[in-house]
């Protein structure tokens, strides 16, 4: 039976993209046959989850027609050696001290930037044809498979999943390894955290931290560095130390490494050297089952046929889809309904909405007249923080409600690409940490979906 199952290996191999086929189907191994049932081994439980969801039926047909007969199969997880099971009661006494693995060590993680969302996991990121090969590539390097890949650049736009995958990482590694020091930090906490250090005679503790005593760095929106050169030579220092030493890094951004203006080449090169692994938006059949698998996590019970509605009328990302879902739900609780097609409907109504009306000079006549400026001062050269903060927030929104790219966006408020990248970033660290300017996108924003401009 162990050479039938190499011979389905062989034909599954032909029949399926060949990074799937290392991923998923060339670690399981044959184990033994017993009563007529092939018994195959998988390294770990994400592998074996994966593998019966995704390839069940295309290994029982190989098998079947290898064999010339019904040929049932199971897949078992490789049991841990035996010093490796003398260390897991140590381990376990670690991880019993907190729920979040990453908690069990308090005084690496406080000093280790932001703390990982728990939700952020592996196990509840919804695979799909648009995100199948960023989500393999990020399991293979969590599980550290291949010794050459040190470093993964996960490209999309906004609300894809880039975030969800990067800290899915950082937990399967702190699960498998608590030791492990990772570090999960924005490109501008890192440059924030650098200024502190200049400011305070204390930038060689800041470089043994991010060169010597960083094992894990996950490292967000890299794009935030553009103009940034000393923060970007320091950074650019940074990894060569950590790649040298074989260390995991983990880049995000909404540009890949060549749109992104002002960074100098010994960064964009680090960038690039990378896998680059880009997320798609979802298409129908992927939106429906993050639809369904929110709605059981939330545990509200939702028609089929509201689920299929809702997928095929928000098309943007999936924080779309997730707001599409909450104003079903909540409107039904306010209003003590079911959940039915018409409710949906009126949900969907509102979201939709703004995408068809919605326009970058809407934007701009509707913060001039909020902000008391004039058209001509939101496109002029104008450096005065009266006018800087509302073409900023123009521009914030102008990327939010409108398909338009950013060179066009950019065209539009007389401004360089660099300049409405920075925008942009500008009021999502408002967002962040003030109150007022959280206040200040909300009405706007509402008045944008109302339709009321």
């Amino acid at each position: 039976m162990k050479n039938i199952w190499e011979r389905a290996k062989a034909a599954i191999k032909e029949s399926i993209p060949g990074y799937r086929y290392r991923m998923w189907v060339e670690p399981l191994e044959f184990k033994e046959e017993k009563e007529g049932t092939v018994i195959l081994s998988c390294p770990n439980l994400f592998t074996r989850k994966r593998v019966m969801g995704y390839y069940e039926s295309l290994i029982d047909s190989e098998l079947k027609g290898i064999a010339g007969k019904d040929c049932n199969f199971l897949i078992e997880v490789l049991e841990k050696k035996a010093s490796e099971k003398k260390r897991a009661p140590k381990r376990k006494r670690k991880l019993e001290k907190a729920e979040d693995p990453q908690m069990s060590l308090p005084d690496i993680h406080q000093s280790a930037g932001r703390f990982l969302r728990k939700e952020f996991t592996f196990d509840r990121f919804v695979v799909g044809g648009s995100n199948d090969f960023a989500y393999s590539a990020a399991l293979s390097l969590a599980e550290q498979k291949d010794p050459n890949q040190s470093s993964l650049y996960l490209l999309s736009e906004t609300g894809m999943g880039k975030s969800h995958l990067s800290q899915a990482i950082g937990h399967h590694i702190l699960s498998n390894s608590p030791s492990d020091r990772v570090y999960y930090i924005t490109a501008e906490d890192f440059m924030n955290e650098m200024v502190h250090a200049l400011q305070n005679n204390s930038i060689d503790q800041f470089k043994e931290k991010f060169r010597n005593k960083c094992d894990v760095l996950l490292l967000e929106d890299v794009h935030f560095l553009t103009g940034k050169a000393r923060t970007q030579t320091e950074l650019a220092f940074s990894l060569d130390y950590l790649l040298d030493a074989d260390k995991k890094i983990i880049f995000t951004s909404c540009f890949s490494p060549a749109e992104i203006p002002k960074i100098n080449e010994q960064l964009r090169s680090r960038f690039s050297s990378s896998l680059i692994s880009g997320i798609e938006t979802p298409d129908f059949k992927t939106r429906v089952k993050i639809l369904r698998k929110k709605a059981m996590e939330q545990r509200v019970k939702v028609p089929n046929s509201v689920t299929d509605y809702l997928a095929s009328e928000l098309l943007e990302n999936v924080r779309q889809l997730e707001s599409g879902l909450i104003g079903v739900t909540a409107k039904a609780s306010l209003l003590g309904k079911s959940i039915d097609l018409g409710l949906a409907e009126s949900v969907v109504k509102n979201i939709v909405h703004q995408k068809r009306t919605v326009t970058i000079e809407v934007i701009k006549e509707l913060v001039c007249k909020h902000y008391n400026i004039t058209l001509k001062d939101i496109t002029s050269r104008s450096r005065k923080k009266s006018v800087v903060w509302p073409r900023q927030m123009a521009i914030y929104l102008s990327r939010r409600y409108t398909d338009q790219p950013l060179q066009f966006i950019g065209k539009s408020f007389n401004r360089y690409h660099a300049t409405i990248i920075h925008s942009i970033a500008a009021v999502e660290k408002g967002l962040k940490y003030d109150a007022v300017i959280r206040k200040q996108v909300r009405y706007l924003c509402g008045k944008l979906e109302s339709g009321k401009f």
